[in-house]
């Protein structure tokens, strides 16, 4: 019997980051896990560079809210840069995760009286390094699964390999590698937030 689950995660990027794709590939990899999972993005200006939401729900029951995340259990930042000027730690819930793209901890995330886990990772860096981009949102992805718990690995590559099929192969393959290291950088670390 499971434990009652619903988890919430919001997603900051700029446009290009690959934000919508990364809300997208982590409701497919929760469904794989079988839960029930949504993902949706919020757009101001659709254009490069501008500011980006994305929204997951996962849930072992039937998932009814269909607004914004409001209370997150998890903000996952692709683009440090971002906190200078957006308030993206709104709502994140007592003990919550923090998941940053930067090569070092930023000093605008949170103040010494919040209690939020923090982890921070060069994923831009492990990006350009795999798929010739800096592209930072499946080494997050990989990052969030260890940092978590609530999606496998395997569903995570499950959910790759099927989203990007049509990309070839290499592109597959690179994703995935990127995924692991994102992976492997959060989970010889520290224990999953539950």
């Amino acid at each position: 019997m499971r434990i009652s689950t619903f988890r919430e995660i919001r997603f900051h990027g700029r446009g290009g980051q690959g934000t919508v794709s990364a809300a997208a590939l982590l409701a497919l990899a929760a469904f794989e896990d079988h839960f029930e999972s949504q993902a949706f993005p919020k757009f101001g200006s659709e254009r490069r560079g501008a500011p980006v939401e994305a929204y997951v729900r996962i849930s072992n029951t039937t998932i009814r809210a269909h607004n914004q995340v409001y209370t997150p259990d998890v903000v996952v930042i692709q683009d440090a840069g971002l906190l200078r000027s957006e308030p993206l730690l709104r709502g994140l819930r007592q003990g919550g995760l923090i998941v940053v793209n930067s090569e070092q901890e930023v000093d605008d995330v949170g103040n010494k009286n919040d209690h939020f886990r923090q982890v921070y990772l060069p994923a831009s860096s492990i990006g350009e390094r795999h798929l010739g981009r800096p592209l930072p949102n499946t080494v997050l992805l990989g990052a969030l699964a260890a940092g978590t718990g609530w999606v496998s690995l395997i569903a995570l590559e499950q959910a790759v390999t099927k989203h990007l099929s049509s990309k070839g192969e290499k592109m597959v393959t690179a994703n995935i590698a990127a995924l692991r290291e994102g992976y492997g950088f959060v989970s010889s670390e520290k224990e999953p937030v539950s």
